[in-house]
């Protein structure tokens, strides 16, 4: 982490707008330029828009304007199956994602990694006179500095683990170059150690992303993501951005002294405030993108501590007031009356190309490798017709730092689908249904009467009560009140309400047992029908992993990788490393992981086997599949060898019986204690034996006639 007076770009290559500059001729063509592709990509959006507000009113259950009820129906029932839906969708997204209690990425080195060796075999043997030569001309002349063991051949725990943290880091290569002329043609012995250069500094590194990650609050920012995937179809996420991040800390006095620090964080994006590319499919093809922000006093102001941003241009927006241009889908998706005026400052972020042109008419130097380029990638803030930052994109390779993953892909559409547009149209079948049969047992459950007046005496109260009395005609015939009632028909409109929740459940891919729903038949009564049941039901859940983990997970990772390496000059974590979404590897429950690598430990335990085998890997998968962090419950291959050392002294150290003395040669060895060569009973001196056998003609003996 980079301490509070460092600030993680490197000045000298970054060039911004600054404030009062003479170059300057306008603002204008700026604010023109990035309100112009916001406008466009807005109008673009609407249709969008449209089917995102039907989503959010059947995830909340309210009817939209669409619906239009006659004055006969009685019922605006809503049945909410889509936020069931919906919440399903998203708790199975997160229980694959932090299955693990860590953010599902991992850092390995690449198949041939350059630049670092892959593997270094070191001879610990101290009879061995060859590579010990090499290793002191490489590392020193000292035996202390170049060899990483005592020269009686024993490991030193406290000085072998911190020398090779070390070593391998900084002289990583120097042990990749000497390593072939230490054992070449030898192969492993039991007197070499063998070491991984490589993946020591991609678990140091992903060690490091993970906690940049759990700083910046990565798993409730993509929680959010994955919610909004699973309604409206698209979850945003941007990062890595270097913040200052706020540590409470007190000092000896008592006074509070916090400790700031320069942190990279990400942050989840709301897709309604998202405008891309619209001639772009997925952000690899989107040449811009515009974020819009709705900002108060204190967060406006809160810009000025930031890089790059003009202070003064913040000053003139503040003094001209809030004006914040509020959308009509803002309104709707309110449960309560808003009024028009806003004390808020709406401000456009924009990422992507701009022309040369522009950027040198507004007084940004471009450097001499960008002076052939028509276009550059820069970063502007807009507000109020002033420019509050512009500066050019500063991470290398130039990315758009924001991070688009459909739920369901769409190939012609930038957005994707969610559960509650697949499920649409039943959702509205069965809220049809369901008021059909609510109006009809209304007013079946109810006897409706009819009175014929001329049979009664005229004047009365018609209203019906039990005990009423009417008073008729005199002479009149006939029945003067009959009650009529009609038929029951719920049934019917129940039966097809049954009918659109199973088509839902084919439409979303979620059958309902998997989210709790009783009363299974069939197959699924058994233990092992309702496991092929579910199993098959996950089927759906992995294409919208694998969705997480190609367009938000592994780019996000390499972006944090490809940060660290720019800003981050620790030369430890330098190697020729990838990044790796492992979220599909999550569906994999962990008891069957876990049984199928028992399994094959069980068949690495053969001795003419276990050559063969990482151990090492083997042994961390294990704690992972058991949920166990595998850094504190498992040993490093140094740490192992130390480990090995330690209970080899253990076993000299514990007390042998002593033997009992060789005899002279010639002579017989003595009888065991207890035992008498001369017993005749052949018992050998224990309890149990034959006894007293007795002798052909002696009383007893068997064969006597």
């Amino acid at each position: 982490m980079a301490e509070n007076n460092e600030v993680p770009f490197d000045t000298a290559n970054v060039t911004a707008m600054q404030d009062n500059d003479p170059a300057i001729k306008s603002e204008s063509d700026v604010v023109s330029f990035v309100q112009g592709r916001f406008k466009r990509a807005e109008d673009v959006r609407q249709q969008d828009e449209q089917r995102w507000l039907k989503a959010y009113r059947n995830y909340r259950g309210l009817y939209g304007p669409d619906v239009q009820f006659t004055e006969t129906e009685k019922s605006r029932v809503f049945v909410k199956v889509t936020k069931t839906k919906t919440l399903a969708a998203y708790g199975q997204i997160i229980d694959v994602l932090f299955g693990n209690n860590m953010f599902p990425l991992t850092v390995n080195p690449t198949k041939l990694p350059d630049g670092v060796a892959e593997s270094v075999h070191i001879n610990i043997d101290p009879n061995a006179e060859k590579g010990q030569d090499e290793l002191q001309q490489a590392f020193g002349d000292t035996p202390s500095e170049s060899f990483l063991f005592k020269p009686d051949g024993k490991l030193a725990p406290g000085e072998t683990i911190k020398d090779l943290q070390k070593r391998l880091g900084a002289a990583g290569n120097k042990l990749g170059v000497v390593s072939e002329k230490i054992i070449e043609g030898q192969g492993t012995t039991n007197t070499t150690v063998t070491f991984h250069p490589a993946l020591i500094a991609a678990k140091k590194m992903e060690k490091k992303i993970h906690d940049q990650l759990e700083e910046s609050g990565a798993n409730k920012q993509l929680r959010n993501t994955a919610f909004e995937m699973a309604l409206f179809g698209t979850g945003i996420m941007k990062g890595p951005f270097a913040l200052d991040k706020e540590y409470p800390n007190w000092d000896e006095d008592g006074e509070y002294d916090p400790l700031v620090k320069t942190v990279p964080s990400t942050s989840h994006v709301s897709m309604w405030n998202f405008y891309p590319d619209p001639d772009a499919y997925n952000m690899d093809e989107a040449e811009y993108c515009v974020e819009r922000h709705k900002l108060s006093k204190t967060q406006m102001r809160n810009l000025k501590n930031r890089p790059y941003f003009r202070s003064e241009s913040i000053e003139e927006c503040l003094d001209m007031g809030a004006h914040y241009d509020k959308k009509y889908w803002e309104d709707d998706m309110k449960d309560y009356a808003i009024e028009n005026y806003s004390e808020r400052y709406e401000v456009l972020e924009f990422w992507g190309y701009v022309d040369s042109e522009i950027l040198e008419e507004n007084g940004v130097d471009i450097p001499k490798e960008l002076k052939d380029l028509e276009q550059i990638n820069c970063n502007i803030w807009i507000c109020q017709g002033h420019v509050l930052r512009m500066v050019l994109n500063p991470f290398k390779p130039v990315r758009i730092p924001y991070y688009a993953v459909p739920y369901e892909h769409n190939p012609y559409s930038f957005f994707g689908v969610g559960i509650a547009e697949n499920m649409d149209d039943t959702q509205t079948l069965m809220n049809g249904f369901m008021r059909m049969a609510i109006d009809n047992a209304a007013l079946s459950g109810n006897l409706i009467m009819e009175v014929d007046e001329t049979n009664l005496v005229p004047g009365q109260d018609l209203s019906v009560y039990p005990g009423k009395i009417f008073r008729r005609q005199g002479g009149a015939p006939g029945q003067a009140i009959f009650g009529t009632k009609f038929p029951n028909v719920a049934g019917e409109n129940m039966q097809l309400f049954d009918k659109a929740r199973v088509l839902a459940d084919e439409s979303t891919g979620f059958p309902s047992f998997a989210h709790g729903q009783t009363g299974i038949q069939g197959v699924g009564r058994t233990a092992s029908g309702i496991s092929m049941l579910m199993s098959a039901a996950n089927g759906s859940i992995r294409n919208v992993v694998k969705n997480v983990d190609d367009y938000l997970l592994a780019p996000m990772g390499k972006a944090f990788f490809s940060f660290n390496m720019q800003f981050d000059y620790d030369p430890d974590i330098k190697g020729d490393l990838e990044v790796k979404a492992q979220g599909t590897e999550s569906l994999m429950a962990n008891e069957v992981r876990s049984q199928r690598l028992m399994q094959f430990l069980q068949v690495a335990s053969n001795p003419s086997l276990a050559p063969f085998a990482k151990m090492d890997y083997i042994i961390r998968e294990i704690a992972k599949a058991m949920d166990l962090d595998p850094d504190k419950v498992t040993n490093s291959l140094q740490d192992a060898v130390i480990q090995s050392e330690i209970f080899k002294k253990f076993q000299e150290q514990k007390p042998q019986q002593p033997q009992a003395p060789m005899p002279p040669e010639g002579e017989m060895p003595p009888a065991p204690a207890g035992a008498d060569v001369e017993d005749p009973t052949g018992a050998g001196g224990g309890n149990i034996g034959t006894g007293q056998v007795p002798a052909p003609g002696e009383e007893g003996f068997t064969g006597n006639v």
